[in-house]
């Protein structure tokens, strides 16, 4: 099911989300917009971005709503992403914390691996 993005968070693309929560699988569906203007890859800025998107929605299953925000995002190229590819990621929860979120996940084209993340979200009081 497509995620409802706006503002920032849409300038990628749409993004789509299945599964539960501790089994989600993520996508997004790399298109022209998100590329390098000279290399026709996809920008680091927008898989970034992406990665933020895959690793927050599981912080928001540990909280059980959206009261958290990034506190720190690594993330690891590995490869670059051709425009077009589909890149897809299944977040874990590492740790809940009252306070802290963390989470990783490994971001694959085509079950190859391009990335991987780890995130730390605060916790906002209710």
């Amino acid at each position: 099911m497509p995620t409802q993005a706006s503002a920032f968070s849409a300038a990628i693309g749409p993004t789509w989300m299945r599964g539960e929560p501790g089994a989600r699988e993520v996508a997004l569906l790399t298109g022209e917009m998100a590329a390098n203007d000279h290399l026709k890859v996809i920008h680091g800025g927008a898989l970034m971005t992406f990665a933020d998107i895959a690793l927050g929605i599981v912080a928001v299953d540990a909280v059980g709503e959206p009261r958290c925000a990034t506190a720190q995002l690594n993330y690891h190229f590995v490869r670059g992403v051709v425009v077009g590819a589909l890149v897809t990621c299944r977040p874990q929860l590492v740790r809940r914390t009252r306070r802290l979120v963390f989470a990783r996940g490994l971001f694959e084209v085509d079950g190859e691996t391009v990335g991987s993340a780890d995130g730390i979200f605060n916790v906002f009081d209710a």
